[in-house]
This record gives structure tokens, sequence and C-alpha cells, in this order.
């Protein structure tokens, strides 16, 4: 059975960062992800950890200058210090909040940059970030993004990434495999993923249209989660979905897969779970 991972930068948005551990917790969610935990201090996020008995599996590199439209530093002409910085700082969290999976993010092109200079620094900025992560006991991985919603992203397709995974050569890097992403960009889903299985060790959901729960919309997520299955894939599936309404009024695709809240109460003798 698949283990799912919510995401607490697109759910349970109804409430302060912070609190959204516990709403998560409740849900039924034994783990989390999320994009950004920099809003709040490392040790903050900890201790919500800590108190939920929560395992936050995975997080970004920090985007760069999010309301003036970067998405990542990792691939930009001239920020290589600026990526460095946020490196460091991603790592010092990973070490407090035990991520192991770590995201860096490549960003958008530049309007006056080439697409060649841009991806030279990514490479470079990507052996130097596994490195670092090798040292301290973290995997990098990369995650093709859509062109629809983030137009410009660097990496845009499974193959795209596996191609720079396999240049690279470092089992330090891996494949970040989002089905939205992959549904957007060219669909083939089951093929894409098997195709690339050995490259990856963490899957992302949400459905078209919308970005919304899995069993809202066109991608039948219960074949995908079956197939995850008859292929062995043990990693988390990371729940990174916009909810269509209230976080918990559309959690009913998870009951199958065993995410059910906290405190509900067992048939037999009443007990809480």
């Amino acid at each position: 059975m698949p283990k799912f991972a919510a995401n607490l930068s697109t759910m349970f948005t109804e409430r302060p960062f912070l609190e959204r551990f516990g709403a998560a917790r409740t849900a039924g969610f034994a783990a989390v992800e999320c994009q950004f935990p920099y809003e709040a201090a490392a040790g903050e996020v900890r201790a919500q950890l800590d108190e939920h008995g929560l395992e936050l599996v995975l997080f970004n590199t920090p985007p760069g200058d999010f309301a003036a439209g970067e998405r990542g530093l990792a691939g930009l002409p001239g920020r290589e210090s600026d990526f460095e910085a946020a490196l460091e700082r991603t790592l010092a969290y990973a070490e407090t909040l035990g991520a192991r999976l770590l995201h860096v993010m490549a960003g958008v092109q530049p309007n006056d940059q080439r697409p060649e200079a841009c991806l030279e620094v990514y490479r470079e900025n990507l052996v130097k970030a596994c490195a670092a992560a090798r040292s301290a006991g973290r995997i990098c991985l990369i995650e093709p993004i859509n062109t629809r919603d983030i137009p410009g992203y660097l990496l845009n397709t499974p193959d795209e990434a596996a191609a720079l995974i396999q240049e690279l050569g470092d089992d330090t890097l891996k494949l970040q495999f989002d089905f939205y992403h992959c549904q957007t960009m060219r669909g083939d889903l089951s093929a894409q993923f098997e195709r690339h299985q050995a490259l990856i060790p963490h899957v992302q959901v949400a459905n078209l249209p919308g970005r919304h729960e899995p069993d809202r919309g066109e991608i039948a997520y219960d074949f995908i989660f079956d197939m995850l299955d008859r292929r062995g894939f043990d990693g988390w599936v990371g729940c990174e979905y916009v909810p269509a309404g209230r976080t918990e009024d559309g959690l009913g695709w998870a009951v199958r897969y065993g995410i059910r809240p906290k405190d509900t109460l067992l048939a037999t003798g009443g007990e809480r779970v």
C-alpha cells in the first residue's frame, strides 16, 4: 500500500503554517513534506514534528525572490553565491528537521540569459549540492515542472531530468517524479514512471484540471497507486495538491489507503487510534 505524506504548503492552508502539522496528524498522516519551511525557525518546526509524531520527508531549497517570480537559484548565471548560501541554509534546516530528501530548485530562465548558460550553471551547482548533501547524509532531487504553471522553468520532463542525472553520474542525485507535472507536459504516466523508476525515490500527486485531490480529475489515481504497489515502489507519495474546499472534507480518497482521523473510534471497544 502506498504511504502518503501531506504537503503542508498546499494542504491545511486554512491554518497558519505551524498549526498545519497538528492538523495533518489529526487527519491521519504520519509524514509531511513542504515546499519552503523557512517561514518558521527550524527549531519551531522540529518542535511541531516531535509534538505530533511526524516525519518530514522532503522540502525545497529556497526559491530566491518569490514575489519577483524566482523559483529557484541553481540555474541562474551570476547568482552562484546566492545559491551557495541557499544550499547552506537548506542543509542546516535538514540537519535539524531530519529530512533526507532535498529538492534543488532549478529556477526560471532570466530574459537576458541563454538556455545553454543557465543549464551549464545548473550542472555546476548540482555538482556542488551533491557533494555537500553526500557529506551530510542527504539526497538531492531534481523535479521536472510543467511550463504552464511555471513558464520558463529550466527542467520540464522526466526524460530531461533522467538525462541530466545520467550525465552527472552522481548517485546522490535522484528524480522527483510528479504525476501532475508529467500529465500536463506529456501524459503516458505509467510508462514514464516505469522507464525512470530506478532513479525515483519520491513521487507527488495532484489531479487535473485545477491541481486538486487525486479523485477529482482526469488522472485515474486508483490505477496509479495500484501500479506503484505492483512496481514495488516503497518511497513516499507526496500529496502536493490544492484542496478544492476545506482540506479535511476532501480526504475521502485516502480512506482506502489507511488515512483516517487520529481520533477515529475503533468498532471494537471504542479505543482511540
